[in-house]
């Protein structure tokens, strides 16, 4: 038997590390830039809302771009579309440093980096499909969530202090600079290469395509088990400041510790068989910790569950494995970006959600309703998802713009 793959034998894998650098700089710049521009809204409206929607609006134009642009994601040379949608997200940062800008051009510029975060998120999924072989497809996804998870930390550090010692729109320009390092990045580290699907990309054949990949029973239950348990959760964290102030950073940072173990072990660790069998567990554990916030707990206890559950977002890494298999061909790019773009539309959704149950009722009991709901959906989900459910199809392909 083969020894098992290792992160560092990927790195030895041609265009994978500028692929996995230009990810790092896109994920720095975005977390580092929502941050800055966080803390500038809120400094000219003093409007908590519109300050979260300054740092986390763009998800919500995730929806648009899955249902109106996807299709480019596989009708477009990679390279080029990824180089590009990275330098204009680069631009678009820069321009909101602009010091007078008006609110309403603040908030057209992150529908516009949604949109093409969307776009970009279909590409450069459906780019890793080719960077790697199919056996290294989760260890390469591991990898990258590992990274983004890090780097998120990494940059909320760096956006603090940037913040302070300089000013929002300072650190606004150093997150420009970062998304166009990853730009240059990805022209100068990857190669050329021609779409994976034929046909001109269109909203129309954006629908064809969506329809073609709901479609089948396997695919829909394996989005919706991506989707709906995740927002749910994330929905959760969003209740994290109300929750407990003072310690609400220790629960952030437990939760990503939490992440970054589950995403460790489960891509880099598990074998096949054992993968197939924790699959559902993991789903199931990424909800069960949270309900003991019915107790309303103290910040370790509450750390400690929050750290536990986060180890089951592994899960959602076990699913896109399955996913890719059961894609027909010609879609990998615009299936997951569909499956990224509607994981943050749901967190979105969620996180609005959480905070108006919190608002009737009190953050614990919102954060012990929103667990309940997602173990609910996970326990509706799994007949759906077990190994029989999930076969692989005879393979399809999209070609000439129509499904075929």
């Amino acid at each position: 038997m083969p020894p098992p793959r290792s992160y560092r034998s990927l790195a030895r894998t041609p265009e994978f590390a500028p692929f996995f650098a230009a990810a790092a700089l896109r994920t720095g710049s975005s977390t580092l830039g929502g941050l800055a521009l966080g803390v500038l809204v809120y400094d000219h409206t003093r409007s908590p809302l519109l300050a979260a929607l300054g740092m986390f609006g763009p998800s919500f134009a995730q929806v648009l771009g899955a249902t109106l642009l996807l299709s480019a994601a596989d009708r477009l040379p990679p390279r080029a579309a990824l180089g590009g949608l990275a330098a204009l997200a680069s631009l678009g940062t820069a321009f909101l440093a602009v010091d007078g800008l008006p609110l309403w051009a603040v908030f057209a510029v992150l529908l516009g980096q949604g949109l093409a975060d969307s776009l970009a998120g279909g590409v450069r999924y459906g780019l890793l499909t080719e960077i790697l072989p199919p056996g290294d497809y989760l260890l390469g996804r591991s990898a990258l969530a590992v990274c983004a998870g890090a780097t998120q930390i990494a940059g909320y550090a760096a956006g603090g202090i940037l913040v302070a010692a300089f000013s929002p729109r300072g650190a606004l320009l150093t997150a420009a600079a970062l998304g166009l390092a990853g730009a240059l990045t990805v022209r100068l580290g990857l190669r050329r290469r021609p779409p994976r699907a034929a046909g001109r990309p269109s909203p129309a054949q954006t629908w064809r395509t969506n329809r073609l990949l709901l479609s089948d029973p396997a695919r829909r239950t394996l989005y919706l088990a991506l989707w709906v348990p995740n927002g749910l959760i994330v929905g959760c964290e969003a209740l994290f400041v109300p929750y407990d102030p003072p310690h609400a950073g220790l629960l952030f940072g437990c939760a990503a510790a939490g992440m970054l173990v589950g995403d460790t072990v489960a891509g880099r660790w598990l074998p096949g068989p054992l993968r197939a069998r924790l699959a559902a567990p993991l789903r199931l554990l990424l909800a069960v910790p949270y309900l003991v916030f019915a107790l309303e707990p103290g910040p370790l206890v509450a750390s400690a569950a929050v750290a536990l559950a986060s180890v089951g977002y592994s899960a959602g890494l076990l699913m896109q494995e399955r996913l890719v298999a059961l894609l027909p061909d010609g879609t990998q790019g615009q299936a997951l970006g569909l499956h990224s773009a509607g994981m943050l539309t749901m967190q979105g959704v969620c996180a609005a959600l959480a905070g108006a149950v919190a608002q009737f009722t009190s953050p614990a009991a919102a954060v012990t309703a929103l667990a309940a709901a997602s173990v609910v959906v996970t326990l509706v989900l799994e007949p759906g998802l077990r190994a029989s459910r999930l076969r692989v199809h005879p393979p399809s392909s999209v070609s000439r713009g129509t499904a075929q």
